[in-house]
């Protein structure tokens, strides 16, 4: 039974208030903190519902899980950045949510586990060039955050790309069929159909790269300069993150529209039904 929004709502608050102040350069955690992300909250959910978009509960209950995740994620992180085999764990375990979630988001089947081949396929030879090349230490604190930084964008590009792909099958069919009568193979015919719009994907990661520094200062260049790195450190790092980021999504986008082509990933038991 779901919880009640009211409910969700202490808890968020509750566990906002759990540990003490920290030492200044950070964001401290307290009471402050914990009235401000009610505050948002709330002022999101209301926005939802002046808007009649119909989320409001979804916003509460998304910030509330957040902050239950993120409470039992720093009590685990302690221990995983102490060993290469729990950090190693919790990166599987990554992949594996961020794989449920893109599923889930593109095919109530079975088939929607094949979402995590193109978010492997595209976080372990990034991941595992950007530790070849030495351009970060080969330690559990800085591994942990990287890679979640990429699955979590491989996530989001295989989300968007396998809707879109999937929506574009659906609302042009007749032009596949079309394209099925000229003599293309069914891979070939969905491939037309659905991949420019499936690749508009990128754009979010895109833009991100082309506005950094002017429109936005995104997380890793934000956390390096909260844990006391210079700003030199921190535009390194972000600049690594971002083309990093860019290569993950390129390569699960372009994997997921295959997957779709080739009816793997589909809303029908049958293929591009």
């Amino acid at each position: 039974m779901p919880l009640p929004s009211s409910y969700k709502l202490w808890v968020f608050v509750k566990l906002a208030c759990l540990t003490a102040p920290v030492e200044s350069g950070q964001v401290t955690v307290g009471l402050p903190l914990a009235a401000v992300l009610v505050v948002l909250a709330a002022v999101a959910a209301t926005a939802s519902v002046l808007g009649q978009l119909r989320l409001g509960r979804a916003v509460i209950g998304a910030s509330s899980r957040a902050v239950v995740q993120l409470a039992g994620v720093s009590l685990l992180i302690t221990a995983a950045l102490r060993s290469w085999w729990v950090t190693g764990g919790f990166i599987v375990v990554m992949v594996a949510v961020a794989a449920s979630t893109a599923a889930r988001r593109i095919t109530p089947l079975r088939s929607g586990w094949t979402a995590t081949a193109p978010i492997a396929a595209g976080v372990a030879p990034v991941g595992a060039a950007i530790i070849a090349a030495g351009t970060m230490p080969m330690t559990e604190v800085a591994v942990l955050p990287i890679a979640g930084i990429l699955v979590g964008g491989a996530m989001t590009a295989t989300s968007l790309a396998g809707r879109r792909a999937l929506d574009e099958l659906h609302n042009r069919r007749g032009e596949y069929e079309a394209a099925l009568a000229l003599g293309f193979l069914p891979r070939d015919a969905a491939l037309e159909v659905c991949r420019p719009t499936a690749g508009q994907a990128l754009v979010p990661a895109l833009d991100q790269t082309r506005t950094v520094g002017l429109v936005t200062l995104p997380g890793a260049f934000v956390g390096v300069l909260l844990g006391g790195g210079s700003a030199t450190q921190a535009g390194a790092t972000q600049i690594l993150v971002l083309v990093a980021l860019l290569a993950v999504e390129a390569i699960a986008v372009t994997i997921t529209i295959e997957l779709v082509a080739r009816g793997m990933l589909s809303r029908s038991t049958t293929p591009l039904g």
